[in-house]
């Protein structure tokens, strides 16, 4: 990285590459699932093909992407960060009574690789949907690929251990932990002698500070700290009281932006003490575009979040919003409408918290104003 004074980090919501995402990949995996609605993966191929139109199969690795590799290439970030919302297994031992489980063949992670993907937060309600072979598994395939992974390991201490990225006297700690209210079981949390994921009991000042406490066992001075939350529900704009008090306090405890994902459509940011909260970034790869319901949200629009931090002190300088919608499985610039109508959306909610968002001097992605 060149010295310059900010680094940038390029962020998203949810990214799901199991099952019908799967099926359409290479090395699509055993596409039988164990839920009401649907016994084979493949089918929520055919509900994709349906709304928009065929699917070539198998898609090149980098497909899913589409005109977002450009996009992310152009502003030459220091650093991609995504949720991955799936297990990578081939590992048969689905979670009982869970209803979903996601999955992708550990040979299709070049379609994460594509992207030139850095971390991978696993502190999720998904990340063991097949069983602690399958995490142990999905642990093993990501790092061998070289990718980072922060939040969920073979006991407690691993799953609170940051991913780093270091670059000489700036370092990136990422901490990933996930909270109840996102659907993580509460048999999922990791403990000393059992694998799992890194859970918040509750979002109050006490579980701050410990998750403050962590970071400090990590941090050295000169470090950018983000902490990546996996927390609330699927749908709506109001954002929890309990999250916002949790999050200003992780701020006021020194981290440097809060990462927030789970809602399956993007969230108002806030600037607080001069960090961003990102509460939810909506999602940004999935097998849902075939799926009926909640249309009032167009959860198909999916953005991209790249966010500039002052090298020397963590502060927000810049934070741009990048929009694109999912249509055949590929990422693509959305509509004019539906650019304009994302673009009213999140600013009216950004104003609820004393921010804006204007639109770009090309009008392709939507600038914050604090």
């Amino acid at each position: 990285m060149n010295e310059k004074p900010f680094v940038r980090t390029i962020l998203t919501g949810d990214v799901m590459t199991g099952r019908g995402i799967d099926q359409a990949l290479p090395c699509a995996g055993d596409p039988q699932i164990h839920e009401s609605f649907m016994r084979s993966a493949e089918g929520y191929l055919t509900l994709a093909e349906e709304r928009n139109g065929g699917i070539p199969r198998p898609v090149a690795f980098d497909y899913l992407w589409g005109e977002a590799l450009g996009a992310m290439a152009v502003r030459e970030p220091d650093c991609r960060v995504i949720n991955l919302e799936t297990a990578v297994t081939s590992c048969d031992d689905f979670w009982p009574g869970k209803g979903i489980n996601y999955r992708m063949h550990p040979g299709n992670i070049p379609a994460i690789t594509a992207a030139q993907i850095d971390i991978c937060g696993l502190a999720n309600n998904h990340v063991l949907d097949w069983g602690y072979d399958g995490l142990t598994e999905t642990l093993a395939s990501l790092r061998k690929s070289g990718l980072k992974t922060a939040g969920a390991g073979v006991d407690l201490s691993a799953a609170i251990e940051p991913a780093i990225i270091d670059w000489g006297e700036t370092r990136l700690l990422l901490f990933a932990c996930g909270h109840y209210s996102s659907g993580i079981p509460q048999d999922w949390a990791a403990t000393e002698n059992r694998a799992g994921v890194n859970v918040i009991g509750q979002l109050s000042a006490e579980g701050a500070e410990a998750l403050a406490q962590q970071l400090r066992e990590y941090r050295r001075p000169g470090d950018l700290a983000i902490v990546s939350i996996h927390w609330g529900g699927n749908w709506g704009y109001s954002i929890a009281r309990s999250q916002r008090e949790f999050a200003h306090r992780l701020i006021d405890l020194g981290v440097d932006l809060v990462h927030g994902h789970s809602s399956h459509h993007p969230q108002g940011i806030e600037v607080y003490r001069g960090r961003a909260i990102l509460y939810g970034c909506g999602d940004l790869i999935n097998d849902y575009e075939g799926i009926s319901g909640h249309e009032e949200y167009r959860s198909h629009l999916r953005p991209l979040y790249c966010v500039d931090l002052e090298r020397a002190s963590g502060a927000l300088t810049r934070l741009e919003v990048i929009p694109f919608e999912m249509r055949r499985f590929r990422l693509q610039k959305p509509t004019s409408d539906d650019r304009d109508w994302l673009l009213g959306t999140l600013d009216r909610e950004c104003r609820h918290m004393g921010a804006a968002l204007r639109p770009s001097a090309d009008r392709e992605a939507f600038l914050l104003n604090w």
